[in-house]
């Protein structure tokens, strides 16, 4: 008589409670390192108290980027059924705001109204006015540019005006960017998962050890950088790698790998879009400083080859987030660029 194979109906569903344990326990674990990073930057001082509301506004802002992270997409895709319930849903990200200006008394209502506008205008652009294909369209460029030009030239850094807080706006923006794209536009290939490989590791230390060489030779003929001995501490790289990977490094890969590379590839074909993407990557650093670092856009682009190759490995925005970070941290610790 065969065997016939017997499927676990409770199964999945023990994966998905396994999935969910991981993704609160880890998120819990990174508010508290959070918490200690921001005490020893002594962040209560640098905007003039009440933290508690800045550290919360903060946790409910990386409460929806973490949790993208481990398939929340999914769950909002089948629970989110109608119209109307997916445009107003992303507007709840500007609770982060209300959070921390009423308690200041630093509430102002043109900014509550941008902030609640993009992510339900952006939702309803995708809802009533869907691209036909996976391609870079109109609907993603005027997407991309206002979700993208706030961060670059920080047009809500008054929402949260204080040292320190400058990501804020930028997690609002990189919150709202997940769920259109991935619930709404429901874009894939994007890569956006934080249930981290070994491979990821492997691919995303190996990206930075092909691109370091160049970077430093390059560097250094062209005056950029200068070589500057010492080290920190490990606590301090831990700190610093750490607040990198997922202040700058994941939202930007984000930005140019899993959403604008991802979409030029049907246009453009792998190497096209590479190419292209890491272009108005380095571009995207002209303003550093100003008026035009010619420089900076030039290791730039060819460090964004080195980031759209560890993103192209798998399509996983973990293998180009730690390419990223660990170019940037690096770059902080040993080198300096010259007045």
């Amino acid at each position: 008589m065969p065997l016939t194979r017997v499927s676990n109906p409770k199964a999945p569903a023990e994966n998905l409670v396994a999935n969910w344990v991981i993704a609160g326990t880890t998120y819990a674990a990174l508010l508290a390192a959070f918490w200690i990073v921001a005490s020893h930057l002594n962040m209560s001082a640098r905007i003039g108290g009440h933290f508690p509301s800045g550290f919360a506004s903060f946790a409910l802002l990386l409460a929806p980027y973490w949790a993208f992270g481990f398939g929340a997409a999914d769950f909002l895709r089948n629970h989110l059924r109608s119209p109307t319930a997916r445009l107003l849903a992303p507007g709840v990200l500007v609770v982060a705001y209300l959070l921390f200006s009423l308690p200041r008394g630093e509430f102002r209502a043109a900014y509550a109204l941008v902030l609640f506008a993009i992510p339900v205008g952006l939702a309803a652009l995708f809802e009533f006015a869907p691209p036909s294909s996976s391609a870079l369209a109109w609907q993603d460029v005027l997407a991309l540019v206002v979700i993208g030009a706030p961060v670059e030239f920080r047009l809500l850094a008054g929402a949260w005006p204080h040292p320190g807080l400058g990501a804020m706006p930028k997690f609002l923006l990189l919150d709202a960017a997940l769920y259109i794209y991935l619930v709404v536009r429901r874009l894939d290939g994007v890569g956006f998962d934080f249930r981290v490989r070994l491979r990821d590791l492997l691919i995303g230390f190996r990206e930075w050890a092909f691109y370091a060489p160049i970077a430093i030779a390059l560097g250094l003929a062209l005056h950029f950088i200068r070589y500057k001995p010492g080290f920190p501490g490990a606590g301090t790289v831990a700190a610093g790698w750490l607040i990198t990977f997922f202040f700058v490094a994941i939202p930007e890969e984000l930005f140019f790998r899993g959403l604008l590379q991802n979409m030029l590839e049907p246009r453009l074909g792998q190497r096209g879009a590479l190419l292209v993407a890491s272009i108005i990557f380095g571009l995207s650093h002209f303003n550093k400083p100003l008026p035009f670092n010619w420089r900076y856009v030039l290791l730039a682009t060819i460090a964004g080859i080195f980031y759209g190759r560890a993103w192209l490995d798998r399509r996983r925005l973990t293998c180009s987030g730690i390419t990223h970070t660990t170019v940037d941290v690096v770059w902080s610790v040993w080198f300096r660029i010259p007045r």
